[in-house]
């Protein structure tokens, strides 16, 4: 040390009396420093600039620790009137140079652990964890020093022992990220769980075992597949073998923790190999896939690694539910699919916390750094509409992406993981060819997501030791890693190794574990000795969906409702807290809807949306609706949540009906569409009792999840068997209003229709909405609506309805001409869809046309076939038909429903088309060119 530093340190230390009261103004000191360094005086900046830094900023020592210190010190200065012996100015800052370096390794010794099984990477440089750039150095080794928080058991020892438990904790097998967590309270606890093991468990002879078996399994599988079936692909495990014993483990931990039920996502890569050895598949069900004999009772089916499957697995504290998502290859997608299956999990068991259901995420590295939508699930984890209490994060990081992808090609940060920050995850790196380090952690991170209720991430550190799929040359673009892979041992071939120097083993048993599993997959039958066999006593908190399995759609449903009945839950909505004032716009829509429910006024659009789902609510459904927006309507029409103008305070009328009523949910999503839209399917494929509704702020917005309709909404029930009675309400119509906001995209949603799989709706009066919500859940099937829903028409006054059609009508599929025109005049049907009705019922009544009948299609898939023949039963002199949209001519329903008409009136008779022509955008930009 300089003298001139000395010196000042000498006068501070000789002018600051170390008394422990001192500890506040000392820890206040330095606070103010950070935040505010020249109202500190210049000898104390001068220290405290000195001190080493972490990642370019003063590496944060626990407060804690420095208390103690200066009340040990004060203790002693009162007792003797002197610092204790051997803790002069030296031995002070030295003893504060070894709480930096304690903290240095937690913040930074992560990227010195040895994580890669290949050894390709270099171990990063790290100056902060160097003793001499704490100004330490191998002569102060056998100096004692106060250890701090650090979990040595002790207060003190040499900084040798010191040294050597932060290089097993942080720097071994596992690289542990948390210090960037917010709660002390975390950080306190991971530290402790990682630093009185320092990062080597002690397993029983027992567990090691049990680990090498598993391992075993995860590789004796890989191989038997690859010698039976050669060059079929099959996306193996093999270099992340560990996969298998982390999950035996995990499924351990969580029935230890109380947890009953996990829902389970992954890609495919090693997904057969979960699917034998941990859910249980039969072997010889799965060679019947390879062998293209497996049967599907119903749908069109899926290749054999996008299936999923569920089986219960017996642990020593109770059996544990499994059920791993059905998922397509766009890898992330089917996470948030996950977390809405585990939230409807959680609502039907009424597991407020989160203690009984818990999601598993399996994911791809490259995938979790370069897929947006994990992102928005991460940003959903925590929010009230989406929180499903803590996910566990595994990733299988192959360190490549894809075919060709090297790191450097796929991400922009120092690791895969690093996106789980953004909500305070911790990350735990671990070397996938230490299979002992790989359980550690695994059950680390169970009994923190148990404990804390948040997410946490599990970073597997592998390879891949094929190609991206099995017939794939990896060589030809990835030399030097394949080279290494080519002659690198397995996981099961290195962990046997181990065991067999530690004599936990000896080659015999080697070799029976190795028969006795092959002879397993011989057999054909269950390789999971853990599974249950199925019993629906198990079941208490399943869902039963045997009321919609094989049900055809049928349309006519009684969907009427008495008067009585909405007089009585219309009252019930007027009641709101003592004092509570609306805003003036909001009352007199209150107001209004007083008078529709005494039949004064025709009933609006918010109305009868309203009165749905409060009399699905009377006769037992739990309604969940999401969007942005949603609790007051983007357009101003809904307004299920009131807000106090006095205080701010929210109440939702729709939640206080009756006692023991269904619960209703509305929530105004986290700004995102993909992942969100997801979670919802995920939820309404989990619960076929709860009508769950997503809307779209515009219609539009829904391109930004455009895999989920694709891959879920319109294909799941035929490639999986996954029925879903999932609404989405999607504002539709051409206002003026620019290219962005006017379409939902109609004809995407028609191009995918086919084999009943789904229902495209376009009402046009508030009772259609009403009889068409009531339809959805009274129906016998359940099957993905679209709708179309109007905007200007929310408030139209032609779009109204008399009170009756409530109580007495339907949803009308089809709605014939509302003229009073004598049929044998008609000599012209027009048929639409939407809005464009009311302008062409306006032109007819300006041109007082007495020879068009314009029928509206409000169900455009399935078509109206039977009604559409009847209604042109009717007319008896057509010499025309025209199909008339609002939408340019290349979308809309034109291309998508034409060839139904032309069915029904004949080849030879010819159908027009009146709207726009092709146009790229689905409209103007200006309202000036909307209204030309």
């Amino acid at each position: 040390m300089a003298t001139s530093k000395g010196n000042t340190l000498q006068a501070l230390w000789a002018t600051s009396p170390l008394a422990g009261l001192n500890a506040a103004y000392l820890e206040q000191l330095y606070e103010e420093y950070l935040q505010h360094p020249d109202n500190v005086p210049v000898a104390w900046r001068d220290y405290f600039a000195a001190l080493p830094q972490v990642n370019g900023q003063e590496a944060e020592i626990s407060h804690d620790d420095i208390r103690s210190q200066f009340r040990t010190m004060g203790m002693h200065r009162r007792a003797t009137g002197s610092a204790p012996a051997g803790q002069g100015v030296e031995h002070i800052h030295k003893q504060v140079r070894v709480l930096q370096l304690i903290n240095a390794y937690r913040f930074r010794g992560h990227q010195r652990a040895r994580l890669d099984p290949l050894g390709l990477h270099e171990v990063f440089s790290i100056p902060e964890l160097d003793l001499d750039y704490h100004e330490l150095s191998e002569v102060d080794f056998d100096t004692p020093f106060e250890t701090g928080s650090l979990a040595v058991g002790k207060d003190k020892t040499t900084l040798r022992e010191i040294v050597d438990i932060l290089n097993a904790t942080y720097c071994g097998s596992i690289g542990a990220e948390y210090m960037h967590l917010t709660s002390t309270a975390e950080k306190r606890w991971i530290q402790d769980q990682l630093e009185k093991t320092r990062g080597k468990p002690s397993f029983t002879a027992e567990t090691k075992k049990k680990i090498y078996t598993h391992l075993n399994m995860a590789e004796g599988l890989e191989r038997y597949l690859h010698s039976r079936y050669v060059g079929q692909k099959r996306f193996s495990l093999e270099g992340g073998d560990s996969l298998i014993p982390m999950l035996k483990a995990l499924i351990e931990r969580a029935g230890k923790r109380g947890v009953e039920e996990m829902a389970i996502s992954m890609a495919h890569r090693g997904r057969l190999n979960v699917l034998v050895n941990i859910m249980g598949k039969t072997p010889a069900d799965l060679f019947k896939e390879f062998e293209g004999n497996a049967t599907n009772s119903s749908g069109t089916g899926d290749v054999k690694y996008h299936m999923g499957f569920s089986s219960d697995i017996l642990t020593e504290h109770g059996p544990v539910h499994l059920a791993l998502a059905f998922n397509p290859s766009h890898l992330e997608i089917v996470a948030p699919v996950v977390e809405g299956s585990v939230r409807a999990r959680q609502d039907r068991r009424k597991d407020k916390t989160g203690t009984k259901v818990v999601p598993v995420v399996i994911h791809g590295d490259a995938a979790f750094a370069g897929q947006g939508v994990v992102m928005e699930t991460f940003n959903m984890s925590q929010s009230r509409g989406y929180s499903t209490k803590g996910t566990v994060h595994i990733i299988i990081n192959n360190q490549i992406g894809f075919t060709t992808s090297n790191q450097e090609d796929a991400r922009s940060t120092l690791y895969s993981s690093d996106v789980a920050k953004m909500v305070g995850a911790p990350i735990l790196h671990v070397n996938a060819d230490d299979p002992q380090a790989v359980v550690f952690v695994t059950k680390l991170a169970m009994d923190y997501r148990s404990t804390f209720f948040k997410d946490i991430v599990i970073d597997m550190v592998c390879y891949r030791r094929h190609g991206h799929s099995e017939a794939d040359e990896p060589m030809a673009t990835q030399p030097i890693m394949y080279k290494k892979i080519r002659q690198h041992p397995t996981p099961r071939e290195l962990f046997a190794k181990h065991l067999i120097a530690h004599a936990v083993l000896d080659e015999a048993e080697v070799k029976e574990i190795s028969d006795h599993y092959r002879g397993l997959l011989e057999a054909g039958d269950s390789v999971v000795t853990e599974l249950m066999v199925a019993n629906k006593s198990q079941h208490a908190y399943s869902s039963d969906w045997s009321d919609y399995v094989g049900r055809e759609y049928l349309p006519d449903v009684k969907t009427a409702v008495s008067a009585d009945l909405i007089q009585r839950m219309s009252a019930s909505l007027e009641i709101r807290p003592e004092g509570f004032e609306l805003h003036p716009n909001v009352q007199k829509i209150i107001d209004n809807r007083i008078k529709m429910a005494a039949g004064e006024l025709p009933v609006d659009w918010g109305f009868a949306e309203t009165m749905a789902y409060a009399t699905l609510l009377h006769d037992g459904f739990p309604v969940r609706l999401s969007g942005q927006d949603s609790g007051r309507g983007t357009f101003f029409h809904r307004h299920a949540v009131l807000h106090n103008q006095i205080d701010g305070e929210a109440y939702v009328p729709l939640r206080n009906l009756f006692e023991g009523q269904p619960n209703f949910l509305v929530i105004n999503s986290v700004l995102s569409e993909e992942a969100v839209l997801a979670f919802e399917y995920g939820y309404a494929t989990t619960d076929p009792h709860t009508l769950t509704i997503w809307e779209a702020q515009f219609g539009d917005f829904a391109n930004g999840a455009q895999v989920v309709i694709d891959q879920f909404i319109s294909a799941g029930e035929q490639k999986w068997s996954r029925m879903c009675g999932l609404v989405m309400l999607l504002p539709h119509g051409l206002e003026g209003q620019g290219p962005e906001h006017s379409s939902a995209r109609l004809e995407r949603y028609l191009q995918l229709c086919g084999q009943h799989n789904m229902q495209v709706c376009m009402p046009t009066t508030a009772s259609q909405i009403f009889h068409l919500l009531r339809r959805q859940m009274l129906m016998e099937c359940r099957r993905p609506l679209i709708v179309m829903s109007p905007k200007s028409l929310l408030r139209h006054p032609a779009a109204s309805s008399p009170f009756e059609e409530l109580v007495e009508g339907e949803f009308r599929t089809l709605i014939p001409d509302q003229s009073e025109n004598s049929p044998e005049a008609i000599d012209r049907i027009i048929l639409c869809s939407g809005k464009v009705y009311y302008d062409l019922h306006d032109k007819r009544q300006r041109d007082q046309h007495t020879d068009t009948a314009i029928i509206r299609i409000e169900q455009l898939y399935p078509f109206p076939v039977e009604l559409f023949k009847q209604q042109l039963e009717k007319y008896p002199n057509i010499k025309k038909y025209v199909w008339c949209q609002e939408e340019p001519m290349n979308q809309g329903a034109w291309f998508s429903s034409q060839h139904h008409i032309r069915k029904i009136i004949g080849k030879k008779t010819h159908l027009e088309y009146a709207g726009r022509p092709f146009n790229a955008a689905p409209a103007v930009g200006s309202a000036k060119l909307h209204l030309q």
